[in-house]
């Protein structure tokens, strides 16, 4: 196996167990927490994080990094990696300067802002808020390294880091809580794991790469084609705010708590299943960029085009099938009945991104290839779409009259997107579409009809008849992709590997 590819394999496995680690922090963890410190200070605590948060947009800067940093890694041009660093820790400076004094700002006017809250509050939400808001500021620099990372292909490195940050920062959020300490030291303890972390990548981009910043470096031009290309991811996270950020509010204007609420339950599954189903999205932006550095890289990037979306599209399927086939109850278990309508509501959402996430190397291509105005747009068009059709039916159906403006929105979107990779990037979209969707269709359709028989003659619904139901799932679905979804060249690499280690 080459380093390129063990690098990938280990980095994605590295990452899916990331990405359960920290599922299983908010399903587990997170409500021990609550009960330990109360809801009261739970809410400032998450309080003090979303007002932070709300002001740390990096204006597709951290985007810029890995996409710049690999395309001149790619063409071996180190120097430009150097002056470029230099260019954009500057351009990370500035902003940061600025975000500190708005938050600054917001710290003398707590008392204004949040005139519900007891004087012992707005004094418990100041010490939170300093804490917090002074690791952001420490921190907003260094969302470079992952960028840096990416582009030299350390994503063994870089995910391994994750773990031990989420290992770490649980293991001692317990002990903290344990021992009785109370929101001061839940706070402390995020911010000094934090702060290893960034010690961590620093050390590993220290030792592994031959990058030296140049501070030095003055040249207007690259300024200016790092604004170009930032302004336009700017717009983009903009754009995505304008799905799932927005749509509480939609709901408190023309709903009312109740509908907030059951979404919240939307937003966290979708959220779970976005997070595993992208894991490994950008540790192909390096080899995407090798290949725009020669002659004809469409015709490179269609088999791993194919290749990614078969996988990808196997594991949208196998989550959204096996929710569709025990979500219900599962929401039932987890939250209650009166959380049942949550489940039709993920349905609508998660069916779009069956598609639309099977189709990331596209989206990859068009950051390599500056065509970020584009992904702007269509994402920008996705969220006007779904608030203009928000108000309208979250007013006439509430919480699934907002799901389904999402539906709708997420579908134009990825309609748009295949146009868009046939069009304006050349790539054979027809034939992806019978190689990826069609194909790997087969063994999620007779999965689907197993497990509706499945459900039929087994009606437990208890914590360990989901479980079960849920393994018969995964493993109906793997044998039929074993069988019917791989071709016969790839069952036979596997089987070849299998005997490799038995020997």
């Amino acid at each position: 196996m080459s380093s390129r590819k063990k690098q990938i394999a280990i980095g994605s496995i590295a990452s899916y167990i990331s990405i359960g680690l920290n599922i299983l922090a908010g399903l587990l963890y997170t409500p021990w927490m609550v009960r330990q410190i109360g809801q009261s200070q739970y809410a400032l605590y998450s309080l003090a994080n979303s007002l932070i948060t709300m002001f740390l947009i990096d204006f597709g800067l951290s985007a810029a990094t890995a996409r710049f940093v690999s395309k001149y890694h790619a063409e071996g041009n180190e120097e430009k990696v150097n002056d470029f660093l230099g260019a954009i820790y500057k351009l990370y400076l500035i902003i940061d300067a600025i975000i500190f004094v708005v938050l600054t700002v917001i710290y003398f006017l707590m008392d204004s802002i949040y005139g519900q809250l007891t004087p012992e509050e707005i004094s418990q939400l100041r010490v939170v808020y300093v804490i917090a808001g002074g690791f952001s500021i420490i921190n907003f620099p260094f969302v470079t390294l992952n960028g840096i990372l990416t582009a030299y292909e350390k994503f063994i490195q870089q995910k391994v880091g994750d773990i031990l940050y989420r290992l770490l920062l649980i293991g001692a959020m317990v002990a903290a809580l344990l021992l009785g300490y109370g929101l001061y030291a839940l706070v402390a303890v995020h911010a000094i794991v934090g702060l290893l972390l960034i010690a961590y990548k620093l050390i590993v981009i220290k030792s592994t790469t031959k990058i030296k910043v140049n501070f030095k470096y003055k040249e207007k031009s690259l300024f200016k084609d790092i604004f170009k290309f930032s302004i336009w991811m700017t717009v983009t996270t903009i754009a995505a705010r304008l799905i799932f950020n927005i749509t509480p509010t939609i709901l408190g204007i023309v709903s009312g708590t109740t509908a907030i609420a059951i979404f919240a339950i939307v937003t966290t599954i979708e959220g779970y299943a976005y997070t595993i189903t992208t894991a490994i999205n950008g540790m192909f932006m390096p080899m995407i960029s090798n290949f725009y550095a020669q002659d004809e890289p469409e015709k490179k990037i269609m088999p791993l085009m194919i290749n990614v979306g078969r996988f990808q599209f196997a594991l949208n399927t196998l989550i959204f099938i096996g929710f569709v086939l025990i979500g219900k109850p599962f929401i039932n278990l987890w939250m209650g009945n009166d959380y049942e309508l949550a489940y039709y509501g993920i349905v609508l959402v998660l069916a779009p991104g069956v598609f639309f996430n099977s189709l990331q190397i596209v989206n990859t291509s068009m950051m390599v290839a500056n065509k970020v105005k584009m992904q702007a747009l269509i994402n920008l068009l996705t969220g006007i779409i779904n608030i203009s059709l928000s108000f309208v039916l979250s007013y006439f159906y509430g919480m699934i009259g907002a799901c389904i403006s999402i539906f709708i929105a997420y579908t134009v979107r990825l309609i748009i997107l295949h146009i868009v990779g046939q069009t304006k990037m050349k790539f054979d979209i027809k034939l992806f579409i019978r190689k990826c969707y069609l194909r790997m269709s087969i063994p999620a359709l007779l999965t689907f009809g197993i497990g509706l028989l499945v459900n039929f003659l087994w009606k437990r619904s208890d914590i360990w008849g989901l479980l079960i139901k849920g393994a018969v799932i995964v493993a109906v679905f793997l044998i039929l992709n074993f069988l019917l979804g791989i071709t016969k060249d790839e069952r036979k690499r596997i089987f070849s590997m299998l005997k490799k280690k038995k020997a």
